[in-house]
């Protein structure tokens, strides 16, 4: 590319005035990709949305539930690792 031009992706990962877009953007792919990420939990969870950091997780049953918050900041972790970053500091769960 010639001197003085930047690509879209970097003008995109670097541009302070895109850093809301690009967490939406970010918050969207950890929906979309969440059971590529957790595969055993395709029949029993739907992430329904991220606010302010807090994923809202659609669970089965009770169950379900108690297992999963068990098991929460390993969750936590594994999808802030997955994108690098903290996308997530909190869960919740609903029925």
């Amino acid at each position: 590319m010639p001197s003085g031009f930047k690509s879209l992706k970097e003008i995109f990962e670097k541009e302070p005035k895109l850093k809301g877009i690009r967490s939406t953007v970010k918050e969207s792919m950890v929906i979309s990709e969440f059971h590529s990420i957790f595969p055993e939990f395709k029949k029993a969870v739907v992430p329904e949305k991220i606010e302010k950091k807090r994923l809202f997780l659609k669970v089965e049953n009770s169950v379900w539930r108690n297992e999963l918050k068990f098991k929460e900041i390993e969750i936590i972790k594994k999808i802030n690792t997955y994108f690098k970053t903290e996308i997530i500091k909190w869960i919740k769960f609903t029925p």
